[in-house]
Protein backbone atom coordinates (compact mmCIF):
# COMPACT_ATOMS: atom_id res chain seq x y z
CA UNK A 1 0.00 0.00 0.00
CA UNK A 2 1.41 3.13 -1.17
CA UNK A 3 1.55 6.51 0.93
CA UNK A 4 -1.03 8.42 2.13
CA UNK A 5 -1.06 12.45 0.63
CA UNK A 6 -2.62 14.54 2.25
CA UNK A 7 -4.37 17.10 0.00
CA UNK A 8 -4.20 21.23 1.19
CA UNK A 9 -5.36 22.24 -1.19
CA UNK A 10 -7.86 25.39 -1.43
CA UNK A 11 -11.09 25.07 -0.47
CA UNK A 12 -12.68 25.33 -3.49
CA UNK A 13 -10.34 22.90 -5.36
CA UNK A 14 -10.74 20.48 -2.69
CA UNK A 15 -14.82 20.64 -2.84
CA UNK A 16 -14.68 19.99 -6.32
CA UNK A 17 -12.23 17.30 -6.06
CA UNK A 18 -14.91 15.80 -3.80
CA UNK A 19 -18.26 16.50 -5.62
CA UNK A 20 -16.49 14.89 -8.62
CA UNK A 21 -15.47 11.28 -6.08
CA UNK A 22 -18.89 12.01 -5.39
CA UNK A 23 -20.36 11.94 -8.65
CA UNK A 24 -18.30 8.27 -9.68
CA UNK A 25 -20.44 6.69 -7.15
CA UNK A 26 -22.67 3.97 -7.71
CA UNK A 27 -26.09 4.94 -5.95
CA UNK A 28 -25.35 1.64 -4.11
CA UNK A 29 -21.75 3.52 -2.79
CA UNK A 30 -23.76 7.36 -1.99
CA UNK A 31 -25.91 5.22 -0.07
CA UNK A 32 -23.30 3.21 2.51
CA UNK A 33 -21.70 6.35 2.73
CA UNK A 34 -24.76 8.47 3.95
CA UNK A 35 -25.30 5.29 6.64
CA UNK A 36 -21.72 5.66 7.44
CA UNK A 37 -21.89 9.09 8.44
CA UNK A 38 -25.37 8.94 9.78
CA UNK A 39 -24.33 6.05 12.37
CA UNK A 40 -21.30 7.76 13.09
CA UNK A 41 -22.72 10.91 13.92
CA UNK A 42 -25.93 8.96 16.08
CA UNK A 43 -22.39 7.79 18.03
CA UNK A 44 -20.71 11.05 18.50
CA UNK A 45 -24.70 12.52 19.34
CA UNK A 46 -24.69 9.70 22.27
CA UNK A 47 -21.08 9.11 23.42
CA UNK A 48 -21.29 13.07 25.14
CA UNK A 49 -24.58 11.62 27.33
CA UNK A 50 -23.03 8.39 28.15
CA UNK A 51 -19.83 10.47 29.39
CA UNK A 52 -21.30 12.92 31.59
CA UNK A 53 -23.17 9.91 33.35
CA UNK A 54 -20.12 7.86 34.56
Amino acid sequence: MGKVKLNHAHPKLMEARYIEETRQLTYQQRFEKLIAIIELSYMLRNAKKYSKSK
